[in-house]
């Protein structure tokens, strides 16, 4: 009776949008709305809201596209240099540089530039940028090296060199699909605005929930919901419906998701997203948070909780915001479920380097008025990222996506639909 009830509750909160966390162990239930569950590993079961279009015809092959095979393509060559005193040079040595690709109004125009940081020590700065909601660009060239540099010894040196075809999906390429994925005490339902535009345009969109979060399993085990047993669910998740050219759409603590599968499947994801996703920095959990409190605690302080996350999130305090945060589910999770996930924020490789590594291109959304990420922090990740755009909405706040729908959906399909001018003698050796 018990598991019957489960199971009916798991298939109302599918079908209705409740949130329960109550989820029956089944293999794949999909409803007529897109809703599905998907068991990841056994016992643990995700909701995945997947949307197909139904196209007439497929667009040809987009090898066939006018511009031909080698449009958008660029070469992608820099040096990562980390010494031993904790600084990181980062010289720019291909074609794929801001001043070309992304045609930056405040750029040098130099054609190759360095970046030189102290790795642990970039929050303070505010690197050089274009009004809102231009490219973040021209950082590199802020922070040229000196002439003459004395001799220091590093401590690792990676090379990347590598060509990469960017190019413009739109909604009738058959091989393109959309995952969104959100942020700690949200679920697919912040993504309301987003899922239903994309799918209009006749996007293929992916969009989980996150163990413990909407209407997925919650397991009573805090190791369930540390970064490395999320990503292994979002990787299943990404494995399962991936295509040949993938955008990934994160949010806050989805953003890290993002970054992960970027890095593990540089040949599958063309494009990424981050929302107010915070420095290129590697994930340690505060020691002195209010998240480190007991459970019980946290349960009766989530009144509160649930009120200063208004307050942060939501650039206004209205009725209508108060409606996003209640319907949209921006913020509805256990205090058992949040104290894990806030302790289990340990991702010690996803540093610095890890990100200049990337070399698909990003766009940085980033919402003036969030009290969780300042606006330094999305701007020090475009001065790390090889190719970024740093859009920022002045009106919005973290849960900008929420608050300013029209404003992030036509930003999202603006850099979907983008591929660069590839000039004369780009990806040319």
């Amino acid at each position: 009776s018990i598991m019957l009830n489960s199971i009916t509750d798991g298939l109302l909160c599918c079908l209705m949008g409740k949130t329960t966390n109550a989820v029956g162990p089944l293999d794949s239930v999909e409803s007529s709305n897109g809703y599905s569950f998907m068991e990841v590993k056994p016992g643990r079961i995700l909701r995945v809201r997947h949307s197909m279009p139904n196209r007439p015809a497929p667009e040809g092959p987009e090898e066939t596209q006018p511009g031909g095979p080698e449009r958008g393509t660029v070469h992608c060559k820099r040096k990562i240099t980390v010494y031993r005193n904790g600084q990181l040079v980062i010289e720019n040595l291909g074609d794929a540089v801001r001043s070309e690709i992304l045609h930056c109004q405040n750029s040098s125009g130099e054609p190759n530039s360095t970046v030189e940081l102290e790795l642990s020590d970039l929050a303070g700065q505010a690197p050089a940028q274009g009004p809102a909601g231009t490219p973040g660009c021209g950082t590199r060239e802020a922070a040229a090296a000196p002439g003459k540099r004395r001799k220091r010894k590093p401590k690792k040196i990676i090379n990347i060199d590598c060509k990469k075809q960017i190019t413009s999906c739109k909604g009738t390429h058959s091989d393109v699909v959309l995952f969104f994925i959100h942020g700690v005490g949200g679920s697919l339902d912040i993504w309301k605005e987003q899922l239903d535009f994309f799918t209009k345009l006749g996007y293929e969109v992916v969009a989980p929930d996150l163990a413990g979060h909407g209407c997925s399993s919650a397991p009573q085990i805090a190791a369930a919901y540390t970064f490395y047993a999320l990503a292994e669910d979002i990787r299943a998740v990404f494995k399962r419906y991936a295509k040949k050219r993938n955008i990934l759409i994160g949010h806050s603590y989805g953003v890290s998701f993002c970054t992960f599968l970027a890095h593990e499947y540089p040949d599958l994801v063309h494009k990424v997203i981050m929302i107010n996703g915070g420095g290129p920095t590697a994930l340690e959990p505060s020691l002195c948070s209010i998240f480190n409190m007991p459970t019980c605690v946290l349960h009766c302080l989530s009144p509160c909780l649930a009120w200063s996350f208004l307050k942060a999130g939501f650039a206004r305090q209205g009725a209508k915001e108060k409606q996003l945060l209640k319907e949209g589910n921006a913020f509805n999770v256990s205090s058992f479920v949040l104290r894990a996930m806030m302790s289990g924020q340990y991702w010690p490789e996803g540093d610095e380097v890890y990100h200049a590594e990337l070399a698909v291109p990003v766009l940085l959304v980033h919402g003036m008025h969030d009290k969780f990420v300042p606006v330094e922090e999305d701007q020090r990740m475009a001065e790390i990222l090889l190719i970024a755009f740093l859009k920022v909405i002045d009106e919005g706040s973290h849960m900008v996506m929420m608050e300013c729908p029209e404003t992030v959906n036509t930003l999202l399909h603006e850099f979907i639909l983008w591929e660069p001018e590839t000039p004369a003698g780009d990806g040319q050796g």
